[in-house]
C-alpha cells in the first residue's frame, strides 16, 4: 500500500492523474466493500455496488483536495461516506414523499413485522455518534464492519488492530450498540 499513500500524498496537492490512479489502484477493493455491504440490503435495493463506489469516490475526492493521513485513513474515509450514502437513501425512502413508512403488502405473504433494514440502518446510525464519543476505535469498527462491509481480517488490517483485539472490540460493539437501539 505504499504506492497508495504516494498517491494519496499527491492528490492532496491536486494532481488529478494521481487520483485517477489511486482510483484505479484501490477500486477493486472498494468495489469488494461495497458489493458486501449491497449483499446484506433488503431485496428489491435499486443501488448497486458500483454505484455505492463511485458515489463514495465523488464524496471522497469530488470538488476538493482531500487530506488523507495514509491508506488506513482513506479506508476509514470511504467507511464513512459509504455509510453516509446508506443512511442518506434509507432516510429519503422514509421520508413522506416517498411512501414514508408504508409498504405494499400482498395478504398471501403476510408475516409477523419485523423491522426493515431501513430502520435497523438508521437505529444503528442514530447511536453510532454518541458511541464514537466514547469508544472512536470500536466505532471505526463498526464503520468498516457494518456499513463498509469489511470483513474482521480487513478491518482489523485498515484499524491496524490484532485480529483477538477486533473480535473483542466488535463482540463489545455490538453489545453497546444493541442495548442502546432497545433502551430507545
Amino acid at each position: 500500500m505504499s504506492d497508495a499513500t504516494v498517491l494519496l500524498a499527491a492528490v492532496e496537492q491536486g494532481d488529478s492523474k494521481a487520483a485517477e490512479e489511486l482510483l484505479e489502484l484501490v477500486y477493486d477493493e472498494l468495489r469488494h466493500l461495497a458489493a458486501a455491504k449491497m449483499a446484506q440490503q433488503a431485496p428489491g435495493q435499486t443501488l448497486q455496488p458500483t454505484a455505492l463506489v463511485h458515489e463514495a469516490w465523488l464524496r471522497l475526492v469530488g470538488a476538493r483536495n482531500p487530506a488523507f493521513r495514509n491508506s488506513r485513513h482513506f479506508f476509514a474515509a470511504a467507511a464513512e461516506a459509504m455509510r453516509h450514502i446508506l443512511i442518506d437513501r434509507a432516510r429519503r425512502k422514509q421520508s413522506e414523499r416517498h411512501g414514508g413508512r408504508f409498504v405494499r403488502v400482498e395478504i398471501d405473504d403476510f408475516e409477523l413485522a419485523a423491522p426493515s433494514p431501513d430502520d435497523e440502518l438508521l437505529a444503528v446510525n442514530d447511536v453510532l455518534d454518541a458511541f464514537s464519543l466514547q469508544y472512536p476505535v470500536q466505532a471505526e469498527l463498526v464503520k468498516l464492519r457494518y456499513f463498509a462491509g469489511m470483513t474482521n481480517e480487513e478491518a482489523s488490517q485498515v484499524l491496524g488492530i490484532s485480529l483477538s483485539t477486533l473480535n473483542n472490540y466488535w463482540n463489545f460493539s455490538r453489545a453497546w450498540l444493541f442495548k442502546q437501539i432497545r433502551g430507545k
